[in-house]
């Protein structure tokens, strides 16, 4: 096999309660909530999608919003941060949007490209990263993903001996080493960046984590070719599971953090059309019978403005 993995398809997150989680997303942010559905594994908790008109893969942040979660912290073992892509400019523009919003941001450079990092309302780091290309400030899906991993190493080989990525080098600083590995293509997401942190840190899951990144595979036979490579490489790996938008396959690569490989088919719009995406509560339709009861539990939300209207 010798293809390789193009980039991300989602990255999935855990947040408290919806609301300030929609607000952000799809007002800050200028995403559009193209699903609402629930957690398939436990469906008295929605499980929200964001990304561009059409749901695209390479633009999807998902959310697991728990009402009374408690903080999470980054550490070993986790992604610790999502990057979206911005053009040409654009930070400049965003600077000025934050600004006028009171909102706070940091502002720097990786590996040569303006940046900028503000926090969602559980306190994650959102990262925008100035790519050249295009005009404007609307968000292009995601730059990159960073991965703080307990095995550096081991999770390196993951992505270049089976994924088909290539290191792109390397940046540090007196608290932290960051090394650069790339898909070939240029789609979005393609870069992860690995990072080694000084010091001793203990990760805790809760709000404002990240649960797992979920890599592209581009139809269901090309995906069964990389669970069988990921297999080969000794790794354990799920069955192919059906999450209605995508197929997925899950295993936990040896630094700790939970990859997915997710299909690109069907995609969003197969039970609702696109222009009417994430208005409605969509169920799988295992759940349909207890629509009524879990319509009960989940708390209501608003969009109060979709992306792009």
């Amino acid at each position: 096999m010798t293809r390789s993995i193009p980039g991300i398809h989602h990255v999935t997150a855990i947040s408290g309660p919806p609301q300030p989680n929609v607000d952000f997303y799809t007002g800050m942010l200028g995403q559009r909530l193209v699903k609402k559905t629930v957690n398939f594994d436990a469906p008295d908790t929605y499980h929200l999608y964001y990304g561009d008109q059409f749901g695209t893969p390479g633009t999807i942040m998902t959310f697991f919003p728990f009402v009374n979660a408690g903080p999470g912290r980054p550490g070993p073992g986790m992604a610790s941060a999502h990057a979206y892509r911005v053009p040409a400019g654009g930070i400049d523009a965003w600077m000025a949007r934050l600004g006028d919003a009171a909102a706070d941001f940091e502002l720097g450079e990786r590996f040569g490209q303006r940046m900028l990092t503000l926090r969602d309302p559980d306190g994650a780091a959102v990262e925008l990263i100035e790519t050249g290309a295009g005009s404007g400030e609307a968000l292009d899906g995601f730059h990159s993903v960073t991965l703080w991993t307990r095995d550096p190493d081991g999770t390196a080989r993951v992505l270049t001996d089976i994924f088909g990525y290539a290191e792109a080098g390397e940046e540090r600083t007196a608290a932290e080493t960051r090394t650069r590995f790339v898909a070939p293509g240029g789609a979005r997401g393609s870069i992860v960046d690995l990072i080694r942190v000084a010091g001793t840190h203990l990760a805790r899951p809760g709000a404002g984590t990240i649960h797992h990144v979920a890599f592209r595979a581009e139809s269901g036979a090309v995906q069964l070719e990389w669970r069988a490579r990921v297999l080969e490489a000794g790794h354990d790996v799920t069955p192919p599971i059906d999450r209605n938008y995508f197929n997925a396959i899950y295993f936990r690569e040896p630094g700790g953090v939970l990859f997915e490989i997710a299909t690109d088919p069907p995609g969003f719009a197969v039970d609702e059309p696109v222009e009417a995406l994430g208005e409605a509560l969509k169920l799988p339709p295992q759940y349909e019978g207890r629509r009524a009861q879990i319509e009960r539990i989940l708390p209501p939300v608003r969009v109060p403005v979709r992306a792009g209207a």
